[in-house]
């Protein structure tokens, strides 16, 4: 049974009528052409779905779509477009952090999340952070310093 399900995606409104029990990944995906979110598992344990749901991070291909009625989502196709994004980035790129970037997505939003919450987090908070996104390419030790390095240039930006 369809139904209709509003939200806000990347600070627009969304409507949509689909199946409730739907992934959100899938509509994410299918139905709304955002590709920046990956599907490595499909069981939530890696992290390559991440979105921010009212400010937490999320494993998309674990949430009915039903469940985010109201919800403010962003993806990294709306997050792209902040300062914050391109600080992020750069620091990554500054540390090594990037190799096939399959995971760099969920690990950006993961990141964000982090230094909305502690905009100078330690080391142990950092990898805590990044628990549940798997890496298969870099190791996490460059992923750790380029989020410090974000952190350490980005002072009052989060």
């Amino acid at each position: 049974m369809k139904k209709e399900i509003n939200f806000v995606l990347n600070k627009k409104r969304v409507n949509i009528t689909t199946d409730p029990l739907r992934r959100l990944l899938d509509v994410l995906r299918e139905d709304l052409g955002l590709k920046g979110v990956k599907e490595g598992c499909g069981e939530g344990e890696c992290g390559s779905c991440a979105v921010i749901i009212n400010n937490r991070i999320v494993n998309s291909c674990i949430v009915a779509v039903g469940t985010v009625e109201g919800a403010e989502i962003i993806t990294i196709e709306g997050y792209r477009k902040t300062k914050q994004y391109k600080l992020l980035e750069d620091s990554f790129a500054e540390a090594g952090a990037v190799q096939c970037g399959f995971c760099t997505p969920g690990i950006i939003m993961a990141a964000e999340t982090l230094l909305r919450i502690n905009p100078e987090p330690d080391e142990n908070a950092i990898r805590d952070a990044i628990s549940g996104n798997l890496c298969r390419c870099t190791g996490y030790n460059m992923i750790v310093e380029g989020i410090k390095i974000a952190s350490q240039k980005g002072k009052g930006l989060w």
